[in-house]
């Protein structure tokens, strides 16, 4: 239209009215475009109203299949009961009674493993479409138009089983092909060998596969699989694809990491894909496992048991990962920096198993442990084989990498929202140096430790996002961390740090969902192939069983978060909050990895263990402050918002005011009992509490010096004075400081000071005031109110 306006407008006097004709058209053209995306957008969202309702409709017909089962089990045992004979078998899972145990005689028969493979196909039918399994709905989990699909846990069952209905816009054979590739979509998978294949005669194909997958943390070991593999078309042009466990030793781990592994089964599961008229399929899947969890400590336990992590896990990640490629297909989805989608899920794939293979240690990938002596509470190992080689981007490591790991015991830490903190406030638990060493290893071989050039953080942390998940449960970003040289002749160059980082599990009401925060240093320009050299953290919640105790165990190289800390008595509504909010346990991993040469392994390995001793003292700090219970967060060693000690250093804070000011920092009717607290804490003037030292630090602020200083009460005692300050601010204490400690108190000037996140705040004015104890004649600290402060 525009190159035929054009021509008319040289070539002809009529050119206005041509012009103007096409003007007048574009509306019209953007009118019908616009109402044929709308037409198709209704036409999708109908067929998959239809499918979804074909669903429930399934699903309502199974569960009267369910109640009519139960009442006629429930009229089985009444009678059991009344005759006194034997006790009654549970029939609410089949399989718990009716799963034979395959002998590798079978294996090795043909025929024998097409009947295998036979019974196993009826079985996992049953459990999909039926009533072999006794199945609940997934807790938080509705389902709707706009959900991902129907899922449902296992109840009463042996062992711990999911299972998920739902639509994908995708054909059959596509949605089996991705399931099949089972390390490609499920993260805790470290291995998929298929032993043999052959046709089974009716179409199907029949495989033996040995499957090995991660430990989720230090403190259990993993796990690994012999399975038959059966994929097979039904007469209605539906596809299976279903596998069990085979008994016996069949395919099992090397030599070398044989004690690294324990056999755990899979009972009859699967995929029931259905092609959906209009296009798409519509997917069923079940998982049902025993995971040995006689195997790991007593406190892992429901772990193990939990059959809400393994539908997070597997079944609704499986669903989950194809919506994701459907819609990437399908154009739907927005790429961030120019990256293609399947380029980043290959990143984030690549910070997972990292991260998994710090975690594990696999003697067959070339890790031992490093002066274990079984009583450390960190874990040392290092890797002299490891080799950072992708595509066109190689590292050579001189001398290897290095883990720093340790697990422990959160108790009523809610794992999302811990996460999200670490996320988002990094300089509260990371070494900036520490991070700048691993980037420089990283960059172009160059091992400057100890010797690096000295670097001030500046505190900002500039987030880019480049992608995440359909539903927001996984996030990949680029994060730069900003820093400056701190020698004068390269005070201007430049010193940030980049890292890709994968966080997922910020969702409170996912239950059963893990939660992490894994990194890597990367270059500016990362390539697609870029080395990785993953670190992170790693929480997953513990079920709590009726009866089981909240005593926590601190053996098997576990630290106890709450063991270190002393915590001042809380307030009886504090309490009453924890228990109707969050009262759970979760276990925590941390691992951090760092390159060396050969001969600084030593001086590297007493960093990162120091190193990561030191993260670990910050996440205490951190959860203790976030905990939503009875133990508050401490101010200095016993000082907590309800703690005596706090009233008293809030009464001692508006005493003094009075007595150098002359007049009331609070309301006289403030002034009795415990209402001075609260009403200092609601102040809304930022009041802050510094020591009286050679490096003064903060030991209290009320809501809005928080707010001001974007920090925490336990965070607070980490701060110095100094590093709220500009120079001009510095030099205007300084010089008002013999006054303050003569006469009591002075007056600062407006100005400008700098919360920990970097950012400038503006103040009308500021108050210095000597605060005394009990005994006049005693200076506790001093005390500082900023005056109609905001943030510039």
């Amino acid at each position: 239209m525009a190159m035929v306006a054009h021509h008319h407008r040289e070539n002809s006097s009529g050119r206005s009215i041509l012009i103007l004709e096409s003007m007048s058209g574009t509306p019209r053209s953007r009118c019908r475009e616009k109402q044929r995306k709308e037409s198709v957008r209704l036409q999708s969202v109908n067929r998959k109203l239809t499918a979804m309702n074909k669903l429930l409709m399934e699903e309502n017909d199974r569960l009267q299949k369910q109640v009519s089962q139960l009442v006629c089990e429930n009229g089985y045992m009444r009678q059991q009961l009344q005759s006194a004979s034997a006790p009654a078998t549970d029939a609410s899972c089949e399989s718990a009674v009716t799963t034979p145990q395959h002998s590798l005689r079978d294996a090795n028969n043909p025929a024998g493993l097409l009947s295998i493979a036979e019974e196993t196909l009826a079985e996992f039918l049953s459990k999909a479409t039926g009533t072999a399994v006794d199945w609940v709905q997934m807790p938080g989990m509705k389902p709707g138009p706009d959900s991902v699909g129907i899922f449902a846990i296992s109840q009463s069952c042996s062992g711990v089983a999911a299972r998920a209905c739902g639509l994908v816009s995708l054909e059959p054979t596509k949605i089996a092909e991705i399931l099949k590739d089972r390390p490609s979509w499920f993260r805790d998978c470290r291995s998929l060998e298929v032993f043999t294949m052959f046709p089974a005669g009716n179409g199907g194909t029949i495989e033996l596969l040995y499957t090995q997958t991660y430990a989720p943390t230090t403190l259990a070991p993993a796990r690994d699989f012999w399975t038959l593999r059966y994929t097979t078309t039904l007469e209605n042009g539906s596809l299976v694809i279903c596998e069990r466990s085979l008994s016996g030793t069949g395919a099992g781990p090397s030599a070398a990491a044989a004690s690294q592994f324990v056999r755990a089964e899979i009972l009859p599961s699967g995929y029931f894909i259905r092609p959906c008229d209009g296009g798409g399929s519509i997917i069923h899947i079940v998982d049902h496992l025993n995971l040995q969890a006689w195997s790991v400590p007593e406190v892992l336990r429901p772990l193990y048991e939990s059959s809400k992590v393994v539908a997070q896990k597997m079944t609704i990640g499986a669903l989950r990962y194809i919506r994701q490629i459907a819609q990437e297909t399908s154009g739907e989805v927005v790429y961030g920096l120019g990256r293609q989608p399947a380029v980043l899920r290959t990143f984030s794939q690549r910070l997972s198993r990292g991260f998994n293979d710090a975690i594990n240690g696999f003697n067959d990938d070339g890790w031992s442990l490093l002066n274990c002596d079984g009583a450390e509470d960190v874990i040392v190992a290092i890797n002299s084989a490891k080799n950072l080689t992708t595509g066109s981007s190689a590292l050579s490591l001189l001398g290897g990498v290095l883990c720093a790991k340790a697990s422990m015991l959160l108790q009523n830490v809610p794992p999302a929202v811990l996460v999200r903190f670490l996320r988002e406030h990094r300089s509260e638990w990371a070494d900036f140096n520490v991070d700048a060493y691993a980037a420089a290893s990283l960059k172009a071989n160059t091992y400057a430790y100890p010797g690096m050039r000295p670097t001030r953080f500046t505190g900002s942390q500039i987030i880019m996002p480049l992608g995440h998940t359909i539903e927001h449960e996984e996030m990949l970003e680029v994060i730069r961390l900003e820093g400056h040289s701190l020698i004068q002749e390269d005070a201007f160059g430049s010193r940030d740090i980049h890292l890709l980082q994968m966080c997922s599990g910020v969702d409170e009401n996912a239950v059963g969902a893990c939660s992490e925060l894994v990194f890597a240093p990367i270059d500016e320009m990362f390539p697609d192939d870029a080395p990785l050299l993953p670190s992170g953290f790693r929480i997953i919640p513990l079920d709590s069983k009726p009866g089981d105790s909240q005593d926590v165990l601190t053996s098997h190289k576990t630290l106890d978060l709450a063991s270190s800390l002393e915590v001042g008595p809380a307030t009886s509504n504090s309490a009453e909050n924890a228990s109707t909010s969050y009262n759970a346990r979760s276990v925590l991993t941390i691992a951090f990895q760092f390159p060396f040469e050969s001969n600084l392994q030593d001086n590297v390995a007493t960093m990162a263990r120091q190193y990561v001793r030191s993260v670990v003292s910050s996440v205490q700090r951190v959860a203790m402050a976030i905990t939503p219970s009875g133990l508050s967060p401490t101010v200095g060693p016993k000082l907590s918002p309800g703690s005596p000690e706090a009233l008293t250093l809030a009464h001692w804070i508006c005493q003094s005011y009075s007595y150098h000011l002359g007049t009331e920092l609070l309301r006289a009717d403030s002034m009795s009992g415990e209402s001075v607290l609260k009403t200092l804490w609601h102040h809304q003037d930022a009041i802050l509490c510094c020591s009286l030292k050679a490096l003064p630090v903060f030991i209290f602020a009320n809501q809005a010096g928080l707010d001001m200083l974007e920090t925490t009460l336990v965070a607070l005692q980490d701060i110095t004075i100094d590093k709220i300050f500009d120079d001009s601010g510095r030099k205007a204490l300084f010089s008002e400081f013999a006054k303050i400690m003569e006469q009591g108190f002075a007056y600062l000037p407006g100005g400008i000071c700098m919360s920990t996140m970097g950012r400038h705040i503006s103040f009308e004015q500021a108050i210095v005031w000597k605060v005394f104890a009990a005994e006049e004649n005693s200076v506790h600290c001093l005390a500082f109110s900023f005056v109609n402060w905001s943030f510039v």
